[in-house]
Order: C-alpha cells, then sequence, then structure tokens
C-alpha cells in the first residue's frame, strides 16, 4: 500500500481518497462535563485531564455550534483558501449529556454544508441505548467518528490514571459501534508511568485485532493544574527525550494494522500549560524527525504486523 510521501496511513491520506480533499478539523464545545468528574464514576476526572476537559483548543461553551463552526472557518481561512471541515466535539465527555441537548448541537453540526464529517470524543461507558440510537440516525446524514479514550488495555496503568471502566467496557463499546457502521478511532498514550515499550505495543496488538479503523498516539503531557502535574511534582517520574519517543513510534507504526489511520503521532499541549516534556512543543520539528527517521531507516506502517 502506497500512502504518498508518507510511510504510514495518515489522516491526510484517508481523507484525500474518501473525500477528495484534505479536511481540517474545528474543535467545538458542546457544554459537556463528565461522569469522571461529576461524581458518577469519579470526582477527580482522569489524572492527565485539564480543567477544560482536553478541550484546550475548542471553542466557548456559551457559544452555539454554529457560531463556533463560524469563527474556527474564519480563523483556518485566514491562512489558507479551506472548504471542508471536520467539526469535532472535544472537550469533556461529547455523549454524556441530556439526549435532547445531544440531537441539538450533534445536528446543529450536520447542517453545516462545509462539515464533511461530526468526530465525538468520549468514554466507551456513555453510549447507552438512546446515544447509540442518536448516532446511528445522524450518520445516516453525515459520517460520524466517534473517539474512545481508551490510553492503555493494562488495568494497573488505568487504575494509576483513574480511567474508571474495565476493558470489556471498550470492547463492547467498539461492537455496538460498529453494529451501527461508525468508524472507531481509539486514543493510546505513550509513556504512562510504569509502562514501557512492552506494555505500549501489547495495547497496539490488543487494537490490531480490535475492529477499529483509527487510532492517535498521543505523548503523556504534564500539564498544569492536573493531578499528574501534582504527582510528577511530589516524585519525578521518567521523561522521555524526543529520540526515544520517536523510536517508539517507529516501533508502533511497524507494528500497528495497514489499514488503521493514525490520526495523531504526538499531541498539542499548551505551551502555558505545558510542564513537561518541553520539546513535544516544538510539534513540527517532532513530525520533520519522525518521517526522516522511517525513511532512513526504511520503516512503514505495518511493516511488522503479524510478524511475531
Amino acid at each position: 500500500m502506497q500512502w504518498d510521501e508518507k510511510r504510514y496511513h495518515s489522516l491526510d491520506y484517508e481523507c484525500r481518497h474518501t473525500y477528495g480533499e484534505k479536511l481540517y478539523k474545528i474543535t467545538l464545545n458542546g457544554g459537556m462535563t463528565c461522569p469522571n468528574r461529576d461524581g458518577t464514576v469519579g470526582s477527580g476526572g482522569c489524572i492527565f485531564c485539564s480543567s477544560k476537559g482536553s478541550g484546550d483548543f475548542a471553542g466557548l461553551a456559551e457559544q452555539s455550534i454554529s457560531i463556533q463552526l463560524e469563527k474556527g472557518k474564519e480563523e483556518l481561512r485566514s491562512k489558507r483558501p479551506i472548504k471542508a471541515f471536520i467539526a469535532y466535539f472535544q472537550a469533556f465527555t461529547n455523549t454524556y449529556g441530556p439526549i435532547e441537548h445531544l440531537r441539538k448541537i450533534y445536528m446543529e453540526a450536520a447542517a453545516d454544508p462545509d462539515v464533511k464529517v461530526i468526530s465525538i470524543a468520549t468514554r466507551p461507558d456513555c453510549l447507552g441505548r438512546e446515544v447509540l440510537k442518536l448516532l446511528e440516525e445522524v450518520n445516516q446524514i453525515k459520517p460520524v467518528w466517534v473517539e474512545l479514550g481508551l490510553q492503555t488495555i493494562h488495568e494497573k496503568s488505568a487504575k494509576y490514571i483513574r480511567r474508571g471502566y474495565q476493558l470489556s467496557v471498550f470492547d463492547r463499546a467498539v461492537d455496538d459501534l460498529r453494529k451501527l457502521g461508525i468508524t472507531v478511532i481509539v486514543h493510546v498514550i505513550l509513556f504512562l508511568p510504569g509502562e514501557g515499550k512492552a506494555e505500549v505495543l501489547e495495547t497496539l496488538q490488543y487494537l490490531n485485532k480490535s475492529d477499529i479503523q483509527g487510532v492517535k498516539l498521543q505523548l503523556l503531557h504534564v500539564l498544569k493544574d492536573t493531578d499528574l502535574a501534582s504527582e510528577y511534582e511530589k516524585s519525578p517520574f521518567y521523561i522521555p527525550t524526543m529520540e526515544e519517543y520517536i523510536e517508539l513510534l517507529e516501533e508502533c507504526i511497524a507494528k500497528l494494522r495497514p489499514d488503521i489511520v493514525i490520526h495523531r503521532l504526538t499531541g498539542d499541549g499548551p505551551r502555558e500549560l505545558l510542564i513537561a516534556p518541553l520539546w513535544s512543543s516544538r510539534k513540527r520539528t517532532v513530525l520533520n524527525t519522525l518521517q526522516h527517521e522511517l525513511k532512513r531507516k526504511d520503516v512503514w506502517q505495518g511493516q511488522k504486523y503479524n510478524c511475531e
């Protein structure tokens, strides 16, 4: 399989071949909270999550989805001519709310003629019957992608980050979504405290056997005002160098099933909040270095898939 100049199945490649052009994300805030914050599952949230529910680049909750979309379009179009967008519900848990509210915000996004895809970040334990029925309905209007925050398959790590659900819940969510023909994207965090190369590759191997269509490989960020930052201050855990992170990415890419679309290979921690690793703020440098190393070492996605 050829992926243009890259050595992996990138989101840009997938969009150009599926929609005929590159799609640009507009991050949205649907005014949600999270069961891991309001006491339903927990009260502190995941240990790494910022006060904005990982939606630090999303719009303002007090603004309508239509206004957030227009503001996002204006900002992106000020840099280059762009016609097609992904409406990305990013902040907090975006299937966690009254079904009437979810219908309103999803349909508002779907009604925008410039929006080609609705992408919804959520938890696997927030996909009840009514929500699934609504997602199926929206998927008939515009393609729906559901992003599930798995992070790791390892129970010890899941407890440490306070994920708040069992692996079986994730498996059931994937099965439910795929029965409806909805695209599933999974978030994985690399270099969680206590996890090395072996644990990360075990998580990817598990996902290779799952009916998922995309993955986001996320570097662990230590952000100000998070419980992870407090842990780091008390007892600093290991933070990888850029070279170590890229080396692990190379191995992940080589072992990842080739049809799985890679939506992210690093992260976008806000500069004003980022404590570590500071090198991750140079996202372009990280990606360019990765691409250089993949070519230099002749690595491509799926090269080691099912080889071991």
